[in-house]
């Protein structure tokens, strides 16, 4: 492709556990993908081969490219996989004296996070995780604040000063305070924290403090203790590993600051204090590059869907919003993080198969072979069927074009271990076998998507399904087929759509803190006054922490946008939500009454109007305020319609491809040169070098000006 005089502006990056995207846009809004496989011992290097990938599309390189890079935006799974993989720092945790156990306890539910409900059922089954601190590294501090937020016991500074020198002594890398209801009141925490740093300094010892109020003053211990923990536990040793990825952009020429995607939907420096933010965000970076897409073609009910190697990640948009969690949990660990609302099932196209030895029914995952790609990888090292080898031996694949012809995949040997692992034992051909392999998943991630859709109240009749990830275009007829979407949306960047995404997202920090209020109805003007001063006081407590991280990455005060918010329940009810404010400064009845109608407008479009129950009250659980700042992002195509005939340049030829128990040519078309108005009817397949779009007897797909494919069902 030739290139044209237009600067590259914006870089995303989408480092899977399975294959590293990027994803360039110049500054007219052409884009390219690249793609790499993922590199767990060094990301940096991953990252960069993936970008000469990209840009050989435009004939340029990463020395001239680099420098002219106005924003990148990071997106990666190495923290979580850290946490999960039990790697992290050596932490030591300070609590209050009784309460040694909490951590190494969790709370009930951890006990079943993260397994299938035909698990949870069976006791055997539950695991619990060794803890992140053990106890050996647990010290208790005679100290108590009640719930209202009254010191009853007063810290004991003696013994703070004496279980420093212990957690030193057993190896702690990094202090941990977590005291109760310092949510309430941060005093005794505080002074505790300042304790430390002057023993740690008399001991002749640099190791970080993490006070929970200074990170993450939320109620509900647990959570805030688990958050603090892994914000020493995983982010500082994450930290190093981004520090590497920023120093080999620099090594060629590159001027920008390292943004990362957080678990809020914005993108945060690497070098911010919560770190923690960060612990998962490449799935994100997809659901915030649906919301743009939505926004262009106006749609405000969006499905989510991404397949990679590993996993199905679905989220919704409904009304243009995505949903925030506040109480998520991540690595079988309740957390205390703003998160979007995300489902997950360990099924992708890397996912191993087995059959299950008593049943003799086929089952996928939840493992994969990641990187790896399958046993038709021959340098793989892998002896397991993947959903991969499926994919191949059917003729979804090119085995000579996977990742643009730089892995050569073998047919046969994926024929020889489906026959052997999965066709012989069930009596079955090699392609039904595989076949059966492939509708099998492909039933799974759709009931999976439509219980997603149904459990929440919703009809798939008004949503558009937008689908992407590496694996995503493969299966994406399989799994809407029958369901009734709208529309059925395929990006042509799909496979790098996670690293789209996060290029879309904008600079912002958002810092959360618990509040408790509670106003009648009809509360005299005082009580309604005196709640605004509270929130109020919240939120400008959280503005300074806001702009502190914006000025650590060289931005004026007066640079940043701040946007406030709050928590909000009717009184008595379990679950609350979240609401941007209509009001910027909250001090009056009148401002109440600003915030309250605001409450019940969003009540009323998530439930009902008439499920809104004023007559109970109201409660503010919480204040937050997210801050922002303009950065550049990517434009979408703007391509003129070329009519419904492909160019003949763009048919390579024809390829054998197995469905319904019998094999058809199915037409290859390059999916590059395909135009904006195209009509291409099933069987055919569009290739990239990136991914594959299948679409079989009874679909046909057209491109649009955005370059996005629609999936259409056609009648047979």
């Amino acid at each position: 492709m030739a290139t044209e005089n237009s600067s590259v502006q914006v870089l995303g990056i989408d480092a899977g556990g399975t294959m590293t995207d990027t994803f360039f846009v110049r500054a007219d809004g052409r884009f390219v993908v690249g793609k790499a496989q993922s590199n767990p011992a060094d990301e940096s290097l991953a990252i960069y081969n993936s970008s000469v990938d990209a840009l050989a599309h435009w004939g340029r390189k990463v020395d001239d490219v680099y420098p002219e890079l106005v924003t990148c935006v990071y997106s990666g799974t190495a923290m979580l996989n850290r946490v999960l993989g039990r790697k992290g720092l050596d932490v030591g945790l300070m609590v209050n004296r009784g309460f040694e156990q909490v951590h190494s306890m969790g709370r009930a539910l951890q006990s079943y996070l993260g397994y299938a409900l035909e698990d949870r059922i069976h006791l055997n089954t539950h695991k619990y995780d060794a803890p992140l601190v053990p106890i050996s590294r647990t010290r208790g501090v005679a100290e108590r604040t009640d719930v209202q937020g009254k010191i009853v016991i007063p810290l004991r500074e003696d013994e703070v000063r004496t279980m420093t020198k212990e957690l030193v002594d057993a190896g702690s890398k990094a202090i941990v305070i977590c005291f109760l209801q310092s949510h309430k009141n941060g005093t005794s925490e505080q002074r505790a924290r300042d304790i430390v740093k002057e023993e740690l300094k008399k001991l002749g010892v640099e190791i970080p403090v993490f006070a929970s109020v200074d990170y993450y003053p939320s109620r509900k211990e647990s959570h805030r203790m688990n958050t603090t923990i892994l914000e020493a536990y995983g982010a500082e040793p994450s930290r190093a590993t981004l520090k590497l990825v920023s120093d080999r952009f620099k090594k060629h020429g590159a001027r920008f600051d390292l943004r990362v995607m957080a678990t809020h939907g914005g993108t945060i420096s690497w070098k911010a204090k919560e770190l923690a933010r960060t612990i998962v965000s490449g799935p994100i970076g997809g659901v915030i590059g649906s919301k743009m897409l939505g926004e262009a073609l106006g749609d405000e009910n969006i499905a989510c869907s991404d397949i990679g190697g590993t996993s199905f990640d679905v989220a919704l948009i409904t009304k243009g919003n995505f949903a925030i969690k506040s109480d998520p949990d991540m690595a079988r660990l309740v957390l205390s993080l703003p998160l979007v609302a995300m489902d997950s099932v360990g099924a992708g196209a890397g996912s191993f198969v087995r059959i299950d030895p008593y049943s003799k029914s086929i089952k996928l995952g939840p493992d994969s072979a990641g990187y790896r790609v399958g046993t038709c990888w021959p340098d793989s090292g892998l002896d397991t069927v993947s959903v991969s080898d499926c994919h191949v031996v059917l003729g979804y694949l090119n085995p000579n074009n996977f990742l643009g012809g730089a892995i050569k995949l073998d047919v046969q040997r994926a024929r020889d271990h489906i026959k052997a692992q999965v066709a012989d034992p069930l009596g079955l051909s090699v392609e039904d076998a595989a076949a059966g392999v492939i509708e099998l998943l492909d039933l799974t991630l759709s009931e999976y998507l439509r219980a997603n859709i149904s459990a929440r109240g919703y009809n798939p009749i008004e949503f558009v399904c937008f689908s992407y990830g590496g694996a995503g275009p493969v299966h994406t007829y399989g799994y809407t087929e029958g369901i009734g979407f709208k529309d059925v949306v395929v990006p042509a960047w799909a496979a790098g759509f996670s690293a789209f995404g996060c290029a879309c997202a904008d600079f912002e920090y958002r810092y959360d803190k618990s509040v408790d209020l509670g106003v009648p109805q009809l509360a005299p003007d005082a009580e309604k006054i005196a709640a605004c001063k509270t929130l109020q006081s919240a939120w400008e407590t959280l503005a300074t922490k806001v702009i502190e991280e914006f000025v650590i990455n060289g931005f004026k005060p007066e640079d940043v946008l701040l946007i406030p918010g709050y928590k909000m329940q009717y009184m008595g009810q379990l679950n609350d939500l979240e609401i941007i404010s209509p009001v910027s400064n909250a001090s009056t009845a009148a401002d109440w009454h600003k915030i309250i109608e605001a409450f019940e407008n969003m009540y009323g479009r998530v439930y009902a109007n008439s499920a809104r129950s004023p007559e109970l009250g109201y409660s503010v659980t919480g204040a937050i305020m997210r801050g922002t700042v303009p950065t550049q992002k990517p434009v979408l195509p703007e391509d003129k319609d070329e009519g419904p005939v492909p160019p003949a340049d763009a048919r390579i030829g024809t390829r054998p491809f197995y469905r319904h128990k019998k094999w058809v040519d199915a037409v290859i078309w390059k999916m590059e040169s395909l135009k904006a108005g195209n009509h291409i009817v099933g069987p055919a397949i569009i290739e990239s070098d990136a991914t594959t779009f299948v679409v079989p007897n009874g679909f046909e797909t057209r491109v649009d000006k955005h370059r996005l494919f629609h999936l259409i069902e056609t009648k047979k």
